[in-house]
C-alpha cells in the first residue's frame, strides 16, 4: 500500500544533513517520530481519519527523556493543536497493548494506539499484547525503548546480555509476534522505518502489531529532519476486487451445491460487510454460521442467522456444518474451534470456499481461494449469481429455520430464572443480561467458560455487540480492551454502555486498568462473575482425566489437594478499593436491579456476583462438536483411563481435508 504523497529519500548522518531551515526542521528522534505519527491518516470510502490517535505510555529511564519529553511537547500544542499527540496513562504495559487492541478493533482497524514502555520488564510485557493483537489481525504501533546503540556502558540497568551477539536486546522477543519489526539505530533510520510500519498498520492483509525498538540514546540525538516527512498523509486502506478466474470458479461451486454454509469470520466486521453479507443471503438463501470474531455478522434475529459453529457453536449450525456439501469461508481463519479440530465438516464431498484478503487463508482446508476483500468478494458473488437464478431448495432453508427455533428454546430455558430469591448460574446472569441491553449495548469477553456461553446463546444485536477475543483468548484483556472501546465508542454526548464480563480467575490476572477506568471517569460496566476458580478448565480437566487437579481456588485439604472452603477473597472489595463504586448482589433480584443501575451510571462501576453451579435446567447445552486436546495414551488413575477411550473414539473421526 502506497501513501498518496510520498516520503523524500534518507538524509545522510547528522553533520551532513541540510541546514536550510526553510526545508528541515531540528528535532530529536523521539520528537520527529511523534510529530510523524500525528500527521498519519488513513482513508476508506472516503471516511479519512487519524491513523494513529493517541498514545499510551508507562516511562522509566529508557523512554522518559525521549518518547516521554517528545509527548509533553506534542501533547500541549507544540506541534500545533490538529497535530496534539493524546497522551494515555497506563499501569501495566501489557494491558496497555490490549486497550489498544479493544480501540482498533472498535475503529475498524481505520485507527489504533501507539504504546511505549521503558527497556527491560517493560518491553517484555508486552509481547503478550502483540501477540494477541497480531493473531487477531488488529493494529497496534509498540514504541519500546532499547539498549545504548552508541555502547558507552554496556551493560546497561536491564540490559540482558547475549555473549554470541552484541546487538540483542529483550526487545527481539517482539520479532516473531510483530508483523513489522525495526531498530532505529540512527536517528535517519527512522524515515524509512516510521513509512514502513504506517504501510504495515494500515494494509488490511498484513496489519498487526508494529514494532520499532528505539535505543534510549537516539531517542534524545537531535537531527536536521526533511519538513516533507512532516506532511500529512493519507493512507489508502484498500478494498481489493476479486480475480475473474477465481470468482467464475467460485460462483460454479455455489451453483453446484446443495447444501451450502456460510461461515462468517471477523474479516466480515472489519470490512464493513455486514449488510453486504444480507443482501447475499437475502438472493441466496444460504444460512450463515459465524466463528467468534464473526458473530455479529448477522443479528441474532437474521432469518438466515444459525448461530455460534464449532466446538462452542450451536446444535443448528453443526448439524449444518456435517452434512453441508459446500463450505463458503468469509474472512475467518478456520481454527481448530471452528473445524472442532478436523471433525466437523463430515460430508465425504464436502468442499470449500474461501474468501479472503489473505492468500494465505484463503487456501487452508484445500479450498477454492477466492483472494479478496469481504465486502468486494460479496459484492462480485451476488451479482454474478443474480442473472443465473441461484437459490437453494425451500426445504433446506425450512430444515435450517425450524432447527434454529428448536435452538431458541434451549437458549430460552438456559435463561430461565424461575426462582428470583436464588443465586444465579453463570447463564442466568447472560439471561438477565439480554433482558436488559440494546443494540447500543457492547460486550467484551476473552477467555474463561465465558465465550462458550456467549457463542451458544447469546443474541447480538447489533455488528459490534459482540466482542469476544478468541484468537488468544487472553485472560485480563476484557477490562483495558473495555478502556479502549469505550475511547473509540463514544458518540457525541453520550457514550455507548460497554460491560467487561470477567471471573475471578480472569479479574485477578488483570485488575489494574480500573484505576485508569477511574482517571478518565469512564462509564466501563465491569461484571465480575466470582465462580472460585477456572470453571472453564476445571471442566477440561475434568474430561480429558485429570480431575480438576489444580483448577479450584479453595485451601488445601488434609492430603495436599485443594479441596477445601473457599478462599476468602473480596473481589468486590478489591474493586472498591481501586475507585469503582461497587454494587454487590445475592440474587437473580438483586442482580436484575444491579445491572439496571450500573447501565444508567455515568461513572465506572462494578456488578459483583457470585454464581451458582448449574443444574440441568438452567445450565448451558453441552458443547455440539468436539475439541481436541490429547489425553495421557497410558494411566493409572481410572478417570485417566476412560477419558482415553472417549479420545481414542473422537479422534478417529478427524479427516485431513485435501
Amino acid at each position: 500500500m502506497s501513501p498518496t504523497s510520498p516520503a523524500s529519500p534518507a538524509r545522510s548522518a547528522s553533520p551532513e544533513s541540510p541546514k536550510n531551515p526553510a526545508t528541515t526542521r531540528r528535532l530529536t528522534t523521539a520528537q520527529a517520530l511523534v510529530a510523524f505519527l500525528a500527521r498519519q491518516y488513513t482513508e476508506r470510502d472516503g471516511r479519512r481519519q487519524r491513523l494513529i490517535s493517541a498514545t499510551w505510555g508507562i516511562f522509566g529511564h529508557g523512554n522518559v527523556a525521549g518518547i516521554g519529553q517528545a509527548l509533553v511537547e506534542a501533547g500541549h500544542g507544540g506541534n500545533g493543536t490538529a497535530h496534539r499527540m493524546p497522551y494515555l496513562q497506563g499501569r501495566n504495559e501489557q494491558a496497555m497493548v490490549h486497550a489498544a487492541v479493544g480501540y482498533a478493533r472498535q475503529s475498524g482497524r481505520l485507527s489504533a494506539h501507539a504504546v511505549t514502555t521503558s527497556i527491560g520488564p517493560g518491553a517484555t510485557n508486552l509481547v503478550t499484547g502483540a501477540a494477541l493483537a497480531t493473531i487477531n489481525r488488529l493494529p497496534v504501533l509498540l514504541l519500546p525503548g532499547d539498549t545504548f546503540a552508541t555502547r558507552p556502558a554496556d551493560p546497561v540497568l536491564q540490559q540482558l546480555e547475549v555473549p554470541y551477539a552484541g546487538d540483542v536486546s529483550v526487545n527481539d522477543c517482539l520479532r516473531p509476534v510483530s508483523r513489522y519489526f525495526d531498530r532505529i539505530t540512527r536517528p535517519e533510520a527512522l524515515i524509512p522505518a516510521a513509512l514502513q510500519a504506517m504501510r504495515v498498520l494500515a494494509d488490511p492483509a498484513e496489519t498487526g502489531a508494529v514494532t520499532l525498538a528505539l535505543p534510549q540514546d537516539v531517542q534524545a540525538e537531535a537531527y536536521d529532519w526533511p519538513e516533507e516527512f512532516f506532511a500529512e498523509r493519507d493512507w489508502h486502506v484498500r478494498r481489493p476486487a476479486p480475480d475473474t478466474y477465481e470468482l467464475e470458479t467460485a460462483v460454479r461451486a455455489i451453483r453446484s451445491a446443495r447444501r451450502p454454509l456460510i461461515v462468517a469470520g471477523g474479516g466480515v466486521r472489519h470490512s464493513a460487510a455486514e449488510e453486504t453479507l444480507a443482501a447475499f443471503t437475502a438472493a441466496t438463501r444460504i444460512p450463515v454460521a459465524s466463528t467468534q470474531a464473526g458473530k455479529g455478522a448477522l443479528r441474532h434475529d437474521h432469518p438466515a442467522d444459525v448461530g455460534g459453529i464449532g466446538h462452542t457453536g450451536t446444535a443448528t449450525a453443526d448439524e449444518l456444518a456435517r452434512t453441508a456439501d459446500l463450505v463458503i469461508g468469509v474472512g475467518t481463519r478456520f481454527s481448530d474451534f471452528t473445524t472442532a479440530s478436523g471433525t466437523l465438516f463430515a460430508d465425504p464431498a464436502v468442499r470449500f470456499l474461501h474468501l479472503n484478503i489473505t492468500a494465505f487463508d484463503a487456501h487452508k482446508l484445500a479450498a477454492l481461494p477466492l483472494v479478496a476483500d469481504a465486502r468486494a468478494g460479496l459484492e462480485a458473488l451476488t451479482v454474478a449469481l443474480a442473472g443465473r437464478g441461484y437459490r437453494v431448495d425451500p426445504a433446506y432453508e425450512t430444515e435450517y429455520t425450524g432447527a434454529k427455533e428448536a435452538w431458541e428454546e434451549r437458549v430460552e430455558a438456559s435463561f430461565a430464572t424461575p426462582d428470583p430469591t436464588a443465586r444465579p448460574t453463570q447463564t442466568q446472569v447472560l439471561g438477565l443480561l439480554d433482558d436488559l441491553v440494546t443494540e447500543e449495548d457492547i460486550l467484551i469477553n476473552a477467555a474463561g467458560s465465558l465465550p462458550g456461553d456467549l457463542h451458544k446463546l447469546w443474541r447480538t444485536r447489533s455488528r459490534d455487540q459482540y466482542h469476544v477475543e478468541y484468537g488468544y483468548s487472553c485472560m485480563g484483556y476484557e477490562i483495558p480492551a473495555a478502556i479502549g472501546v469505550l475511547l473509540a465508542a463514544g458518540t457525541g454526548q453520550r457514550t455507548r454502555p460497554v460491560w467487561a464480563l470477567v471471573g475471578d480467575g480472569t479479574y485477578l490476572m488483570n485488575p489494574t486498568e480500573i484505576v485508569t477506568a477511574v482517571q478518565e471517569n469512564l462509564p466501563l460496566k465491569l461484571l465480575i462473575l466470582q465462580n472460585h476458580g477456572y470453571a472453564s478448565i476445571g471442566g477440561l480437566s475434568a474430561s480429558v482425566g485429570a480431575e480438576g487437579f489444580g483448577t479450584a481456588y479453595r485451601h488445601r485439604d488434609a492430603d495436599g489437594g485443594f479441596t477445601g472452603p473457599p478462599l476468602p477473597v473480596d473481589l468486590a472489595a478489591n474493586a472498591a478499593s481501586l475507585g469503582l463504586r461497587v454494587l454487590r448482589a445475592a440474587t437473580v433480584d438483586d442482580l436484575r436491579k444491579a445491572l439496571s443501575e450500573a447501565r444508567d451510571a455515568e461513572g465506572p462501576t462494578c456488578v459483583y456476583v457470585e454464581t451458582e453451579t448449574p443444574d440441568t435446567v438452567s445450565g448451558p447445552p453441552p458443547a455440539q462438536a468436539w475439541w481436541d486436546v490429547p489425553v495421557a495414551e497410558t494411566a493409572s488413575r481410572p478417570a485417566a483411563v476412560k477419558a482415553r477411550e472417549e479420545y481414542d473414539r473422537q479422534v478417529a473421526a478427524r479427516r485431513r481435508h485435501l
